[in-house]
C-alpha cells in the first residue's frame, strides 16, 4: 500500500496522475460530489444561523466506505480537486465524510495534467480555503432557499411542477423581455442615396452622409426626391423597382458630375483578442459551429480530462475550462513563440499579457489553452471526432493568434461634392489588409445579427484631388429598421456576463434548466423564445419577487459572495440580510395577496358556454372547461393538435414492424408522443419518434450500404448505449454483431445538419 493518498473528483483523471506519482502516491476518484443537501425538503435550520444539514449522496455510499478505509490505511491523504469554490467545497466535505482532519490535509491544484503541473502541485501543497468554502455553501444555501420557498407558491398560485431560481428566473427574463421588445417594435423609414462611378473602368460606390456640414437622415421619399432633385432638373426619369427584401429603389441613369473634395490614406492597427475564458469559448463556438452551449462544455471537458490518440497513448489537450482568467503562462507563452516562428515567420510574433476585463474575477486558472501548442490540430485529426477537432482548432487558433502582431488595416476615405450642389458631402470608405498577421490565423465572429454591409468599397484607383468624376448612376433605397435580434445561447451568455448574472461554470446548466423546464423554446434550432407559461411566471415574478428579479440585486449578491471568499463578510450575516430583508417579506406578500393565475384561452366552451382555461395534469397542458367539475369538456391546444397532425401524416397506415397486417398509430405519452401497433395495448410494439438528425444518419448509413452487415447480410440498426451511438443486430446482445459508427458518417452528418438549418434560416 502506497503511504500517500490522492483523491481525485474524476475517473478519468486517476489512471494517468497515478502513473506520474507511483509508487509512492496511489490516486483514486471521489466521483465528483459526494453528500450534499438530500432532495426532498429544505434541510437548513434558518433559526440557527442557516445550518445545513448535508447528507451521503445514496450513490455515493460505496465509494465512501472505500475511501475511508483506503484513508486509514495511508500515513497521508491528498486532495486534488479543481480550483474553484464549488471544489473547494468539495474537499472540505471529503475531510468531513472521510473524519480526516482538514488543517492536516495537502490540498493540491493545477490547471492541465502534465507530468510537470502535477510534480509542481505535489511540490507546493496548500491547506484548505474556508473562506472559499463559506462562499460556496452561501451561494448553495442561498439558491437552496429561493428553490424551496418559491417555488411552492409557483404551485400554489399558478400551477403544480413550476421552479424559480435566482439565477435562471433572471435568465428567463432577459429572453421576455427581449420577445416583448420584438413585438412592440415599431420599424422607421429611413432612405440612403448612393452613387456609382466608373473611374479607369474601376467601379466604386460613394453615399450621401452629410449636407452643410451636418449628417444627413433622409426619412421618406418625398425627401429623397428634394435631394435628386438638386442634383438634375427631370426626375421623371426615375425608374422604381424592389429589391429583394421587397423595398422600394429610385433608380436613376444620370450623369451628375462630382468633384473629389478630400482624399485620405491611414493606417489602423487590430489587435488580437484574448485567449478563451468559459464565457467567450461558449459564445465563439456557438457563433461559429452553432454549438450548445451545454454541448461546448462537454467537449471541452473532454478534451481536458482524457483522449486516447493513435497508438493507445491517452493525453489531456486543454487546460482546466472553467475560468475567468485571460492569462497564459510564461510555458505557454514560449511554445506560442516556437510555433509561430517556426510555422509562420518571426514578425508574426508578439509576445502579450492581457488583463480580465472584469472586475470580479475571481478564479486563479490560465485562459483556456492548448497544454501543448506544438501538438497541432492536423496531428489530431485521426483522434478526434469532428466536434472535438473543431473546438480544439478553435481553442489552439485564438491562443497562438493572442500571441502574433496587429493587423495593420489601411483604410482610404475619399469625400465628393457635386458641382450642382456642393453643400453635400458624398463619402467612400474602404479598408484593405495591409498586414494580417493575427488575421491570418484567426478572425472573431459577431453576435450582431443585424449589422448590414455596405456595398461600397472594393480597390479603389487613385484619383487626385480636384479631380472631377461623372456618375453612371444614382439610386435611393429605402430602409426599415429591424427590431433585435432574439437571443441565441451565445448572446445570452454574452447578457448575462455583462449583467453579472451567474458565473461562468453556471451558464451552461442555467440555459439547459430553462429550456428543460419548457420556460425557453429554440426556435429554427438556434433562437430563445419565450414559451406561453414563461410570460406568465416571469410577471407573477416581477410583482411579488421584484428585488430578487431586479439584474441589479442578482449581481450584488455576486459580490456579495466575493466579499464572504475574501472574509469581508460572514455567510451567515449575508445570509440573515438576505432571508430577513428580501426573501421572507416578498414570501409573506405574495401570499397574502397573490390570487390564482388563470391562464384564459379566451373562448367559450361549446358545452356550456363558460370560459375555456388552459388547465395541467401529469400528462401535460390541455384545455378545459372553467364550470368543471359540472362540464367535462376538454381539448388539446392548436399547436399540439398540429404537431399531432405532421406526425401522423409521416408515420400512421405504415405496416407494423411486429405484423404487416396491423399499422403504426401515433399515442401520446406522458411526457411525448410515440409510435404504437393499432392493436396497441394488446400488441405491445411500441417505438421511438426520431429526431431530425437520427433520421438524417439513418439516410446515410442507407446511402452507404451501413444497414447491412455484408458478411452475414444481417440487418443492422443504431443502438444507444450510455456514451454513443454504434451499428448493431436488430436482436443484439443474443446476436453478437456490433460495429462503431465510421467518422466519414459523422463528419457528413454534421455537415448536412448545417446545410439543412441554413436552408430554414433562409426560409
Amino acid at each position: 500500500m502506497a503511504k500517500n493518498l490522492v483523491i481525485v473528483e474524476s475517473p478519468a483523471k486517476w489512471k494517468t496522475i497515478e502513473k506520474f506519482l507511483w509508487p509512492d502516491y496511489r490516486v483514486v476518484a471521489s466521483m465528483w460530489h459526494i453528500r450534499d443537501l438530500p432532495v426532498k425538503t429544505l434541510w437548513i435550520d434558518i433559526e440557527n444561523d442557516f445550518a445545513p444539514d448535508y447528507g451521503i449522496n445514496d450513490d455515493k455510499k460505496k465509494t465512501v466506505d472505500s475511501l475511508k478505509k483506503l484513508a486509514k490505511e495511508s500515513n497521508e491523504v491528498w486532495i486534488a480537486t479543481d480550483e474553484d469554490r464549488e471544489w473547494e467545497a468539495i474537499w472540505w466535505h471529503l475531510c468531513h465524510t472521510l473524519n480526516i482532519n482538514p488543517a492536516n490535509t495537502k490540498r493540491i491544484v493545477f490547471h492541465e495534467i502534465t507530468k510537470k503541473a502535477i510534480l509542481d502541485a505535489i511540490a507546493h501543497p496548500r491547506t484548505i480555503d474556508l473562506n472559499l468554502v463559506d462562499a460556496q455553501q452561501a451561494r448553495r444555501i442561498l439558491d437552496r432557499l429561493v428553490w424551496y420557498k418559491v417555488s411552492p407558491v409557483l404551485w400554489k398560485k399558478i400551477r403544480k411542477w413550476l421552479s424559480a431560481g435566482r439565477v435562471q428566473s433572471v435568465a428567463v427574463k432577459i429572453i421576455v423581455e427581449r420577445e416583448r421588445e420584438i413585438n412592440n417594435f415599431k420599424p422607421e423609414e429611413t432612405w440612403k442615396i448612393s452613387v456609382e462611378f466608373n473611374y479607369n473602368n474601376v467601379k466604386f460606390i460613394s453615399v450621401l452622409s452629410k449636407i452643410w456640414g451636418k449628417p444627413k437622415t433622409i426619412k421618406s421619399r418625398e425627401e429623397a426626391e428634394k435631394i435628386l432633385s438638386l442634383l438634375y432638373n427631370d426626375i421623371s426619369t426615375i425608374k422604381e423597382s424592389k429589391n429583394k427584401k421587397d423595398n422600394l429603389e429610385l433608380n436613376i441613369f444620370w450623369e451628375v458630375e462630382f468633384t473629389l473634395v478630400d482624399s485620405v490614406k491611414k493606417d489602423s492597427k487590430r489587435s488580437p483578442w484574448a485567449p478563451f475564458t468559459t464565457s467567450t469559448i461558449q459564445q465563439e463556438a456557438s457563433r461559429k459551429f452553432g454549438f450548445w452551449v451545454k454541448q461546448t462544455m462537454t467537449i471541452a471537458q473532454k478534451l481536458y480530462e482524457w483522449i486516447d490518440l493513435w497508438g493507445g497513448e491517452r493525453q489531456w489537450l486543454i487546460t482546466y475550462m472553467r475560468t475567468d482568467s485571460v492569462n497564459l503562462s510564461e510555458q505557454a507563452k514560449t511554445q506560442a513563440r516556437d510555433v509561430i516562428t517556426k510555422d509562420f515567420w518571426k514578425d508574426y510574433h508578439k509576445e502579450r499579457d492581457f488583463k480580465t476585463k472584469s472586475a470580479w474575477a475571481q478564479e486563479a486558472h490560465e485562459a483556456i489553452r492548448p497544454t501543448d501548442l506544438s501538438r497541432t490540430p492536423e496531428s489530431l485529426a485521426w483522434d478526434l471526432d469532428a466536434t472535438q477537432l473543431k473546438l480544439y482548432t478553435l481553442i489552439w487558433k485564438r491562443t497562438l493568434a493572442s500571441q502574433m502582431s496587429d493587423a495593420i488595416v489601411e483604410v482610404t476615405t475619399f469625400s465628393f461634392s457635386p458641382k450642382k450642389a456642393t453643400n453635400q458631402l458624398w463619402i467612400t470608405k474602404w479598408e484593405v489588409i495591409k498586414f494580417d498577421w493575427f488575421m491570418k490565423l484567426y478572425i472573431e465572429s459577431n453576435d450582431d445579427e443585424n449589422d448590414e454591409i455596405d456595398e461600397e468599397g472594393g480597390v479603389l484607383p487613385n484619383i487626385e484631388i480636384w479631380e472631377e468624376l461623372v456618375s453612371t448612376s444614382i439610386k435611393s433605397t429605402q430602409n426599415f429598421s429591424r427590431p433585435p435580434a432574439r437571443y441565441t445561447e451565445a448572446s445570452l451568455v454574452k447578457k448575462m456576463e455583462t449583467e453579472w448574472i451567474g458565473r461562468p461554470s453556471t451558464y451552461a446548466p442555467t440555459i439547459s434548466t430553462i429550456i428543460d423546464r419548457w420556460y425557453i423554446e429554440k426556435v429554427n434550432k438556434k433562437y430563445l423564445a419565450p414559451t406561453e407559461v414563461a410570460y406568465t411566471v416571469n410577471d407573477f415574478l416581477e410583482e411579488y419577487f421584484k428585488e430578487m428579479m431586479d439584474y441589479k440585486f442578482t449581481s450584488k449578491v455576486e459580490e456579495d459572495f466575493d466579499k464572504i471568499a475574501t472574509w469581508d463578510e460572514t455567510y451567515v450575516t449575508m445570509l440573515s440580510r438576505f432571508w430577513n430583508d428580501t426573501l421572507k417579506k416578498d414570501l409573506d406578500h405574495a401570499g397574502d395577496n397573490a390570487e390564482k393565475v388563470i391562464e384564459k384561452v379566451w373562448k367559450a366552451c361549446p358545452k356550456c358556454g363558460a370560459d375555456l382555461i388552459y388547465r395541467h395534469s401529469k400528462n401535460g397542458k390541455f384545455i378545459g372547461c372553467s364550470a368543471y367539475p359540472e362540464c367535462d369538456f376538454v381539448d388539446q391546444p392548436k399547436e399540439e393538435k398540429d404537431a399531432l397532425d405532421d406526425l401522423r401524416k409521416k408515420y400512421e397506415w405504415k405496416p407494423c414492424p411486429d405484423w404487416i397486417e396491423w399499422t403504426i398509430v401515433v399515442k401520446t405519452g406522458r411526457f411525448w408522443p410515440f409510435l404504437a401497433s393499432s392493436e396497441y395495448p394488446k400488441v405491445k410494439w411500441i417505438g421511438k419518434i426520431k429526431d431530425e438528425k437520427e433520421d438524417i444518419l439513418e439516410e446515410i448509413l442507407k446511402e452507404k450500404w451501413l444497414l447491412v452487415d455484408l458478411e452475414t447480410w444481417e440487418e443492422l440498426v443504431v443502438k444507444n448505449s450510455k456514451r454513443w451511438q454504434f451499428l448493431a443486430a436488430k436482436n443484439y446482445p443474443a446476436v453478437k454483431i456490433a460495429k462503431n459508427i465510421p467518422k466519414d458518417v459523422w463528419d457528413e452528418l454534421n455537415k448536412r445538419v448545417e446545410e439543412k438549418r441554413e436552408k430554414e434560416e433562409v426560409l
